[in-house]
């Protein structure tokens, strides 16, 4: 086994930058909406 298989290959790092950007984005949006309905329920 040799060490550079634990690494993805160069060409790789944008699509997986734009993989984690597509989720994360509407995850913290979802995140940050629910943090202000749950504000909204709990305070009134």
């Amino acid at each position: 086994m040799s060490s550079d298989s634990s690494s993805p290959p160069p060409d790789r790092r944008g699509l997986i930058a734009f993989a984690w950007v597509w989720v994360g984005v509407p995850l913290a949006y979802g995140v940050y909406e629910l943090v202000q309905k749950a504000t909204q329920l709990f305070t009134g």
